[in-house]
């Protein structure tokens, strides 16, 4: 039971900080840039195009939180939002050439990401949605539970590459010009 009550936290804990980061983006709520600002944040970050960018950044985001917060489809949530802060911790990091979140870097999301990873691996716990409609992956055990942890953490790097490449290219793109 108290692992239980111990995945509950864990889940409704990075849904609520999953939900707080959409809303930044979205509506300025929780003192956000909104989508104006964000946008050209993203863009900052070598996340071109900057708004649409932010855009499918917070739609995964609210995705995650919903999934998570409910418990439903906890490996498919995890996989998003692992992924979605993976790219969050990459441009940050990548930007300010250091991993440290009191240098501006990424540190922050990509301790999210991992933490949203081990709850591929773990499941939701007895008090979600997933165990009350006692879907497959939420009875996984031993392997069947390594191989959902390994294939949402799979999923999560895949989904994360093309933007990780894009940032990357961007900030080397940029340090031509300022050496150009």
């Amino acid at each position: 039971m108290s692992l239980d009550v111990g995945l509950l936290l864990l889940r409704v804990l990075i849904g609520f900080v999953l939900f707080a980061h959409a809303t930044q983006k979205l509506a300025g709520w929780f003192n956000g840039p909104g989508p104006e600002r964000a946008a050209v944040i993203f863009e900052a970050l070598g996340q071109v195009p900057g708004r649409p960018m932010a855009l499918l950044a917070a739609t995964c985001e609210l995705a995650a939180a919903v999934l998570l917060i409910l418990g439903l489809g906890v490996p498919l949530g995890a996989a998003i939002a692992a992924g979605t802060m993976l790219v969050a911790g990459v441009a940050m990091t990548t930007n300010a050439g250091n991993s440290w979140n009191s240098a501006g870097g990424g540190e922050y999301p990509l301790v999210l990401a991992v933490l949203a990873a081990a709850l591929a691996f773990t499941g939701a716990g007895a008090w979600s949605l997933d165990a009350a409609l006692a879907l497959p992956w939420a009875v996984a055990d031993g392997p069947g539970a390594l191989a959902i942890g390994a294939g949402a953490a799979a999923l999560a790097v895949l989904a994360a590459a093309a933007p990780i490449i894009r940032t990357i290219k961007a900030r080397r793109v940029g340090q031509g010009r300022a050496l150009g």
